[in-house]
């Protein structure tokens, strides 16, 4: 980290990367110089892609946007350790958390307690989800594609691509 570097860190899963992930990511980086995409091991929410997996689906859409015009720089790193030495670790001295309705705020609050009682140097700021993004939940956006559904208005033409290549390897073992 630069001195007077002003770096984020925004994590979480990202089974598939939703384009509500990608909002919360460009308006951070016209925020600070410098946000990490931190793509967390979770395997309570048994994930569609592995880790590997969406830290390059999670580069790739990040790309298109780091470094250009206003954003600041973008990296992506897998974790798998407390939020708050992650962050430490990249340098990051604020956490970004997206909200898409109230019930989110719920847990994110709770959230922000435990974190701020573990290390009180490191704040969480909500962003808001857009409007037009306040309904995707990368949950829903598998059960779509499972069950058929277009999910083109909710990801990238790159991750629909990648739901629907994994999703037809699973249809393939299930009939095998």
């Amino acid at each position: 980290m630069r001195d007077g570097e002003r770096a984020a860190l925004y994590p979480g899963t990202f089974d598939p990367i939703t384009n509500g992930h990608m909002d919360i990511i460009g308006r951070a980086a016209r925020l600070f110089d410098r946000v990490v995409v931190g793509v967390a091991v979770n395997e309570d929410k048994r994930p569609l892609f592995n880790l590997d997996e969406r830290v390059e689906m999670v580069r790739h859409e990040a790309a298109a946007i780091s470094g250009c015009g206003p954003h600041g720089v973008i990296e992506v790193r897998p974790f798998s350790s407390l939020l708050v030495h992650f962050a430490q670790e990249v340098g990051a001295r604020t956490i970004i958390r997206g909200l898409r309705a109230v019930t989110d705020f719920e847990y994110e609050f709770q959230m922000v307690g435990m974190n701020a009682k573990l290390n009180p140097g490191i704040e969480t700021i909500f962003l808001p989800a857009g409007t037009e993004h306040q309904a995707i939940a990368s949950r829903l956006v598998k059960e779509i594609a499972r069950l058929g559904g277009d999910i083109h208005k909710f990801v990238s033409p790159h991750v629909a691509e990648q739901v629907a290549l994994r999703l037809g390897e699973r249809a393939r073992e299930v009939r095998a």
